[in-house]
């Protein structure tokens, strides 16, 4: 028990150095924050895998650290190719932090056991393909958070020290366009093997369960979204609370469900 708590623990500890690095006074995309970010994605990605090396793990809090591990090294490629998706640190650590301390709080709460009436191999590709979904969400939702807040700053004339850190609106626009392709891509499969295992299961593809219908209403939420944004010029505020939106399906779909499950349902 001493155990699972310090490795919780040391996992969410790892996130801390590059949380806090915005605060400098010369913060920049340098040494220092590449050192810290490295530590950001091992911490929770080894904590990940070790939890996995004995077999997928159906808990929330594994789930979570998943989520967390696949966040961290989406970010961390996106920050290597961008060079301005690094100003999202003050908005994204933070949140993935706060998804740590659930994990830690929620770390023996037991899971559930995985139907065997879905081959193995299926099963692993279709988390792999949703937490990777996931991730790629996750920093998307945090650029459209990034250039809403920017976007309000400017309108309202008062910039802040974190809008004044932040990617410049249209920047943070880019990313999250660029992102979000990428998650309508593998959210369809994601969908796609989802349905493939319910028809698996019970014989019918169209049985949706909760996670299935958010994942459906995140789909089609960002589908529009990229149509509209191409055929009507959709941008600004609308276009970020539309990501956000489709978001907040998206984690009510993973970690929502899961959370009414083991923890209320378990409890009450």
């Amino acid at each position: 028990m001493l155990n699972v708590i310090a490795l919780n623990v040391a996992a969410l500890l790892a996130l801390v150095p590059v949380a806090l690095l915005p605060l400098r006074r010369s913060a920049g995309r340098d040494a220092l924050f590449w050192c810290a970010l490295v530590l950001a994605v091992v911490g929770p990605l080894a904590w990940a895998i070790g939890q996995l090396g004995r077999g997928w793990q159906t808990n929330l809090s594994a789930d979570l650290w998943a989520g967390i591990a696949a966040s961290m090294a989406v970010y961390g490629v996106v920050a290597v190719i961008n060079r301005q998706a690094w100003r999202l640190t003050p908005l994204l650590v933070p949140y993935l932090f706060l998804l740590g301390l659930f994990a830690l709080l929620f770390a023996f709460v037991p899971g559930e056991p995985l139907k065997e009436t879905v081959p193995a191999a299926w099963l692993d590709m279709h988390i792999v393909v949703s937490m990777v979904t996931l991730a790629f969400l996750t920093v998307a939702a945090t650029a459209a958070l990034a250039s809403f807040l920017q976007a309000r700053a400017l309108k309202n004339k008062r910039p802040t020290r974190l809008s004044r850190f932040l990617p410049a609106v249209t920047e943070s626009e880019r990313l999250f366009e660029r992102l979000l392709i990428l998650s309508e891509v593998i959210l369809a499969l994601g969908v796609a093997s989802g349905l493939a295992m319910k028809r698996m299961d019970s014989g019918s593809a169209f049985t949706f369960d909760h996670k299935s219908l958010f994942s459906m209403i995140a789909f089609v939420a960002i589908g529009l979204l990229l149509v509209g944004r191409r055929v009507c010029g959709v941008r600004g505020q609308v276009a970020a609370r539309v990501v956000l939106v489709a978001y907040s399906f998206v984690v009510l779909g993973y970690f929502g469900v899961k959370f009414v499950h083991q923890v209320i349902l378990a409890w009450a």
